[in-house]
């Protein structure tokens, strides 16, 4: 029965994809009153249930009586000894993964019905594409769910491609959007830089092993060359998908999209599915250990990079997309010193509270019109349930206690810490300070921008007058207000034995941090001291001036922050114009050798042909004296070659 589960997960959402990209278009049909998108919308809320039912139904079989990983699998394809296999390979943590990446998903299909109309009755579509748009979420989810459930490489980097074309249609959805168009075909771009690395890592382990069954692949005894070329290479798809350095410029731009696919985009989906492959291939990377020095240094640096960056912006959505930047690097962080334990329950929350903050801040948008916080301010009071539910989102962000990003943020701290101070985890201790410092001051940097966010968009006096906002319609609010349930609460799993234990890996233990999830003593002092000193340094700077940005104290230090250190500019002269350069220099020489040389052929031969053809359109008399010559000539030659013998 759990097979069946694990098989249906992936089917039931593209199923509902396929049919939604059947549907007409959404206006209404002037007979029935009808529209496509309102038949789009019930077969996405439908689906989406289903599949949100189907993968808690299957994490609750799984928590109760699976203790080992569940297979099952058929062969699809021999190619010459590489064998293809269709399946699955289920256990606790994949279900709970499942289980996010449809809640999720459901909350953002049944947000997107008040996001996407308007009117006096909110029964205007904003466009006739919202059938495509509702089927092409339904196939985004099933892709995640592909690459949570597959059991064999192959369908697992199907799934992973087919989330990158997703990605750059929804990105690119409302193409009226400033900047959407570009910013899909730049995610699209980036992330497939990485995926070339990915592909030729699954080739790599493939061929070692003459199959691509994850399980084959664990079992195998690959050499160290192998384990560390396959595991670089699968690491540049992973900086891709998870957006980390030096591949992490595409996710803030995606901002440019729809706001409910930024939630989907960076709590459960595309962000999450890199860190995700790590832990399903953890044995091999823990097997070269270089890899996962390699991880810990791209996500000390990305974690640094993503809180930084999000001090000093303006737009609530790229305060947003940065900070999960800087999470993400926590995640990979974890998976660096030994734990992906950590590092799951830290994806987990991390979905709960960044659906929670992105579905909010599209209410704020939503009621005074715009993304910039310096035209925001003293929503509080016109907005109270979207107030409130920003303060769980940005506590459990922040690491708030006893909010959920508190517990598993301190699991990730902790284990960095044992790395660090007992040398005991997979990659050398060194890592383990660097990923460990780096999470402290990404506390107290995370503190002050989620205060700062705060401050700005909810306290002080409206900046926008003519605008009276309130809070959304329900259909809008309910999806805000059942994800703040999670994002506050689902730290309290970590105490309870059998999720915990679900989350657990056999890996190499750092210094029994991986007894549980969550850690009580003297180690969380730090942490929240660190909290303490960020969240005061903000409100410190906007009591003394609540008119002003507490960037400014940020100096000169600000522009270089909000442009996220210039690397899009370096990332522009390093490759994009070179690769541009190179373009033009190509086009030119196509155009001017090689299809000059076919057309001056082409040329040649007409203008010989002309003049063939202009000689034998000669007059009559100038044909006949032409004739006349020739014979002449050649009675000439043949006399002097006959006198000469």
């Amino acid at each position: 029965m759990t097979g069946v589960l694990g098989a249906l997960l992936p089917a039931v959402p593209l199923a509902a994809g396929l049919l939604g990209l059947l549907l007409p278009p959404a206006p209404r049909h002037p007979a029935t009153g009808a529209s496509g998108g309102d038949r789009a919308r019930r077969v996405a809320v439908a689906f989406g249930g289903t599949g949100a039912a189907g993968a808690l139904a299957l994490a609750v079989a799984l928590l109760v009586t699976v203790d080992r990983p569940e297979e099952t699998s058929t062969t699809w394809v021999d190619l010459g000894g590489l064998t293809v296999t269709l399946g699955v390979r289920l256990d606790g943590a994949a279900a709970l993964v499942a289980v996010a990446v449809t809640a999720v998903a459901l909350a953002v299909q049944i947000y997107s019905i008040g996001y996407l109309r308007r009117g006096p009755h909110d029964d205007v579509d904003v466009d006739h594409r919202y059938p495509p748009y509702a089927a092409q979420i339904s196939l985004f989810t099933a892709a995640m769910l592909l690459v949570v459930v597959s059991g064999d490489l192959i369908m697992l980097l199907v799934g992973w491609e087919v989330m990158g074309l997703c990605s750059y249609l929804l990105i690119a959805h409302d193409r009226r959007l400033p900047g959407a168009p570009a910013a899909a075909m730049k995610a699209f771009l980036v992330t497939r830089v990485g995926d070339v690395g990915f592909l030729l890592g699954i080739a790599l382990l493939g061929v070692s092993t003459g199959s691509f069954r994850i399980a084959d692949v664990l079992a195998h005894d690959h050499s160290t060359a192998t384990l560390t070329a396959a595991g670089l290479l699968l690491l540049a798809g992973v900086a891709g998908k998870s957006a980390q350095f030096p591949l992490h410029t595409w996710l803030p731009d995606a901002m440019a999209g729809p706001t409910p696919i930024s939630a989907l985009i960076h709590a459960a989906t595309m962000v999450a599915a890199g860190v995700y492959a790590v832990t399903r291939l953890y044995p091999l990377f823990t097997a070269a250990p270089v890899t996962l020095t390699v991880l810990g240094v791209i996500g000390s640096i990305t974690l640094l990079l993503g809180a930084l960056a999000a001090t000093a912006q303006d737009d609530i959505k790229r305060v947003l997309a940065w900070s999960t930047v800087s999470q993400l690097g926590y995640m990979t962080g974890a998976l660096a010193v030994g734990s992906p334990s950590a590092a799951l329950f830290h994806l987990l929350t991390h979905a709960a509270f960044k659906a929670l903050l992105f579905l909010a801040a599209g209410a704020v948008i939503h009621a005074v019109g715009s993304t910039l916080m310096s035209e925001m301010g003293g929503l509080r009071r016109s907005m109270p349930v979207t107030f409130w539910c920003t303060v769980v989102g940005l506590g459990a962000l922040a690491g708030v206690p006893p909010l959920a990003g508190f517990w598993s943020k301190d699991g990730v701290l902790t284990v960095a810490e044992a790395a660090a101070r007992e040398g005991t985890g997979p990659a050398p201790s060194w890592v383990g300070w660097l990923v460990w410092l780096a999470g402290l001051a990404g506390v107290a940097i995370t503190a002050w921008y989620a205060g700062r966010l705060l401050l700005r968009a909810f306290f002080g006096a409206p900046r926008l007058p003519l605008v009276r906002p309130h809070d959304p319609p329900a259909v809008l609010r309910w999806p805000v207000l059942l994800l703040a349930v999670p994002a506050a609460l689902l730290g309290l799993a970590g105490f309870v034995g059998a999720f915990a234990d679900r989350l657990r890996f056999a890996t190499v233990p750092v210094a029994g941090a991986e007894d549980a999830l969550v850690h009580l003593g003297p180690g969380l002092l730090l942490p929240l001291v660190l909290l303490l000193v960020g969240a005061g340094l903000v409100l410190l700077g906007w009591r003394r001036d609540p008119a002003a940005d507490p960037a400014a104290a940020l100096g000169p230090l600000r522009s270089v922050f909000a442009r996220a250190f210039r690397l899009d500019d370096v990332q522009h002269a390093l490759v994009v114009r070179p690769v541009r350069a190179l373009a033009r220099a190509a086009r030119t020489g196509d155009e001017v050798v090689v299809d000059g040389a076919v057309e001056g052929s082409g040329r040649a031969a007409s203008g010989l042909g002309a003049g063939l053809a202009a000689l034998h359109r000669a007059a009559l008399p100038r044909a006949a004296a032409g004739v006349l010559a020739g014979a002449l000539l050649i009675g000439l030659a043949a006399a002097l070659i006959g006198g000469s013998r």
